[in-house]
């Protein structure tokens, strides 16, 4: 479960894989510090997708995790989720943040270049991702994620979430950017791992590694 105080470095995002059973989400959690948890369609149906988010996000919160919703915004108030991820245009992230910001978080996805993400952040998103989705197959980060994420957290006041690879070591990687958080997926909920054991690792490894914040 997580402090009444977060850590004041790098915080985990889990991000949800395809077929990962709820319950091996809610399990997660007991592994220590997890600032949110981000759910993706993974190809499911309207309402598969929401009956899985219903599952979730009541025990997410209980436990201090924000929940946010990929993608769709009606789902995303139906199951009371604390924000929603899009990965749009500026024209229309601006409407999104427009639309939703007051009643929700509004965090922003696909910047591949420094060019993408200044764009986006004009908007004011509640967060930049530097990654995509099922992509973390290797052990380590992308590089491009990582020189993103040190780009933008040394010069943008706008929280970034940095994609972390598919080895739980890859965390000190990614919380060395400087990046408000790390996002994991593969290396938390793979077959075979425990998903509070693997939580449990990569939070010893960033209280050992990560760089403190200033107040």
């Amino acid at each position: 479960m997580n402090d009444a105080t977060p850590p004041n470095r790098c915080r985990i995002v889990l991000i949800a894989p395809p077929g990962v059973p709820a319950a091996r989400i809610v399990a997660a959690f007991e592994g220590g510090d997890v600032a949110s948890l981000i759910l993706p369609e993974n190809g499911m149906d309207e309402a598969s997708f929401q009956a899985f988010a219903e599952q979730i996000v009541p025990a997410a919160q209980a436990a201090g995790v924000a929940v946010v919703i990929a993608g769709d915004t009606r789902i995303a108030g139906r199951v009371h989720a604390d924000g929603i991820h899009v990965e749009v245009s500026r024209a229309e992230l601006a409407e999104t943040i427009e639309h939703f910001q007051a009643k929700m978080m509004v965090g922003a996805g696909g910047a591949k270049t420094r060019d993408d993400a200044l764009e986006l952040g004009e908007t004011r998103p509640d967060y930049i991702f530097f990654g995509r989705f099922g992509y973390d197959n290797k052990p380590e980060p992308h590089p491009r994620n990582l020189s993103l994420g040190t780009w933008w957290a040394d010069m943008i006041q706008i929280p970034c979430i940095v994609m972390a690879g598919s080895d739980i070591a890859s965390v000190e990687a990614v919380g060395a950017t400087g990046a408000e958080f790390v996002a994991l997926s593969s290396a938390v909920f793979a077959d075979g791992t425990d998903p509070k054991t693997a939580v449990a690792g990569a939070n010893a490894l960033l209280d050992e590694t990560a760089p403190r914040f200033e107040d």
